[in-house]
């Protein structure tokens, strides 16, 4: 049988998501954990992967097992993992379901702090010395949607088949002062959000104006864009899937 976990992580202490030869990952402890309980060996695979100090407020991942799961299993997982990830739900899946490859949209928002702020250190990028015009970030946002090929915010040399995106939302708000950018597209290339914050601080800074993004991406060069934003302000937030009540049975 297949199930689908939900669960969400803070980054801070993990080499990101996936597994790493010799760091510790997410994957890992959850893998460990599910192993340790159901008393087989268990592997997961997961809706993405993010990279080191991303955090993950909404994450899927599925795993198959012959035992069929109850409510306790939940209590059990996050009685054993660490206080970094809450394990939220389990269900069943149909046999085929995959949490990457069946993902429809993906969500991330990015935090930026306008003031020093003690309490944000891990959550939020410390960016209060230079103001930032949101209006000029917006503006830059709107051009995001003109393209699909997105190279110039990819990291060099990944094993991407195609650097082509289709991106439904992109959007910067102020609370306080505080920044959230909200992006949301079918998939993501590695690095892809935090290089088009860089680019959009840039913008938000003075230093290049937001239809100077066009020539950005139309270079298809990750030297075009602007330095990739500190890890620690990324947050994984939603993964869709075109999941309904026929096809999953939720134990919590």
């Amino acid at each position: 049988m297949r199930y689908c976990i939900e669960f969400s992580y803070n980054g801070k202490n993990y080499f990101g998501y996936q597994i790493q030869p010799k760091d510790i990952s997410v994957q890992e402890d959850l893998e460990i954990a599910l192993s340790t309980i159901l008393r087989e060996t268990i592997k997961i695979v997961g809706a993405g992967r993010t990279d080191t100090g991303v955090h993950a407020k909404k994450m899927f991942a599925h795993f198959d097992t012959d035992q069929l799961l109850s409510i306790p299993l939940i209590h059990h997982l996050n009685s054993f993992l660490s206080s970094d990830i809450s394990v939220k739900k389990i269900f069943r899946v149909k046999d085929d379901f995959h949490a990457r490859f069946d993902a429809i949209f993906r969500t991330y928002e990015y935090y930026i702090s306008l003031e020093k702020n003690p309490f944000t250190q891990d959550s939020a990028w410390q960016h209060w010395r230079k103001p930032l015009d949101i209006n000029a970030m917006n503006e830059a946002c709107k051009i995001l949607f003109e393209y699909k090929d997105f190279t110039s915010f990819a990291k060099l040399h990944a094993d991407n088949k195609t650097n082509f995106c289709t991106i439904y939302k992109a959007e910067w708000e102020r609370n306080g002062s505080e920044l959230k950018f909200t992006i949301s597209a079918d998939r993501f290339l590695r690095n892809m959000v935090r290089a088009i914050v860089g680019t959009m601080v840039e913008v938000g800074s003075g230093k290049i104006q937001p239809e100077d993004l066009r020539k950005v991406i139309e270079n298809k060069d990750r030297s075009s864009a602007g330095t990739s934003a500190p890890a620690h302000g990324l947050f994984l937030t939603d993964v869709g899937y075109e999941l309904n009540e026929n096809n999953k049975n939720e134990l919590l």
